[in-house]
């Protein structure tokens, strides 16, 4: 899976990508992640990518040229027609929110182009014409989709085989099927007692199908399990 991620700050990406789990996965090939600059190709003076916006208001807004001559450079074709050969998704709040189903449905090709906004957000017309879809990680603002980005390839890339050490570490995660889409059971671990909060005795039986049975009562139970 290649992830292409257009960014006016990559060096933000530098701490992420020294996460073991990301590292699994690029070492091992399963996925490539691409970070590229808009002022790299930028059309206009002194590397410039944005401008006020239309009608007067606060903040900055990015160009639709800009945005439209960083695609055309990387994919060599009309920015119009990059998302006819692969998803391009702009993220933004009003976008779809991000969750199993979408992570499932990102997982299934071959990879996809991220688009990070920055001040004010995009040219509408980018949007429009450009983007296949939008994404959001919430409702809620935050400073531009750099972080956005992070989230999305941080949960495609656990998935991916040998990124977690072990396959089974992502098997019984929340909302897995495994779990039945729900959130995983509450784990505990030594000491056995500690200020009198005791661990669940069953837990410590060595009894394997009692301790199946506890994990399935519990599974999508928030919250404390203390029998």
């Amino acid at each position: 899976m290649r992830i292409d991620i257009f960014t006016l700050f990559p060096q933000w990406f530098g701490w992420f990508f020294e996460q073991r789990h990301i590292t699994n996965a690029m070492q091992s090939g399963e996925l490539t992640v691409r970070l590229l600059n808009y002022r790299d190709h930028t059309p206009l003076r002194h590397n410039q990518v944005d401008d006020t916006p239309c009608g007067g208001g606060a903040g900055m807004v990015l160009r639709v040229d800009a945005v439209c001559a960083a695609l055309e450079a990387v994919y060599d074709a009309p920015c119009d027609r990059v998302r006819n050969r692969r998803p391009v998704y702009l993220l933004s709040p009003r976008g779809r929110r991000l969750d199993s189903g979408v992570l499932d449905e990102l997982g299934d090709g071959d990879g996809f182009t991220l688009l990070c906004g920055r001040y004010e957000g995009f040219d509408e017309r980018i949007s429009e014409h450009m983007a296949s879809g939008e994404l959001s990680i919430g409702d809620y603002v935050v400073s531009g989709g750099e972080l956005p980005a992070m989230v999305v390839v941080d949960a495609l890339a656990r998935r991916l085989p040998g990124a977690l050490g072990s396959d089974e570490s992502a098997l019984y995660e929340s909302f897995s099927d495994e779990l039945g889409g729900e959130l995983e059971y509450p784990q505990y671990t030594k000491p056995a007692e500690f200020r009198g909060w005791r661990v669940p005795d069953v837990l410590l039986s060595g009894n394997h199908a009692e301790i199946e049975a506890w994990r399935k009562r519990h599974t999508g139970a928030p919250g404390e399990a203390g029998d």
